[in-house]
């Protein structure tokens, strides 16, 4: 299976930005999972399967719980993929960042945007 053929279903992708976080339990993440997506428990290991089977993710075994991790390798190969690509984005948001830098309010020392609190 192609990269863009796992990372194009909403909930594998999903999966991968809840292990971004740290290593999570299968139940952790199936119990995301459902919540978000109403979804079986099959059909969660399902996604999980792909994921590992592709590489995007491992498994470990501690005790009886089963812990998910993000595994790098492929993420790796999408991103030098994308690289020709974000001359196309990058530009844009070099541009909006100028932009935002000439639209903020100037500060003065004294000033009352740099209060925090009520004048008292």
């Amino acid at each position: 299976m192609h990269a863009f053929d796992v990372l194009g279903d909403p909930v594998r992708r999903r999966i991968l930005e809840l292990l971004a976080g740290g290593e999570q339990t299968s139940g952790a993440i199936t119990a995301a999972v459902r919540a978000e997506f109403g979804i079986s428990q099959p059909a969660v290991s399902q996604h999980l399967r792909v994921l590992r089977e592709s590489g995007f993710a491992t498994v470990r075994a501690e005790g009886a719980r089963r812990l998910y991790a993000v595994h790098a390798d492929p993420l790796r190969e999408v991103d030098a993929w994308l690289r020709p690509f974000r001359r196309f984005w990058s530009q844009r948001l070099d541009a909006l960042a100028t932009e935002f830098a000439r639209s903020r309010p100037e500060r003065r020392p004294g000033s009352a945007l740099e209060h925090d609190g009520p004048e008292g």
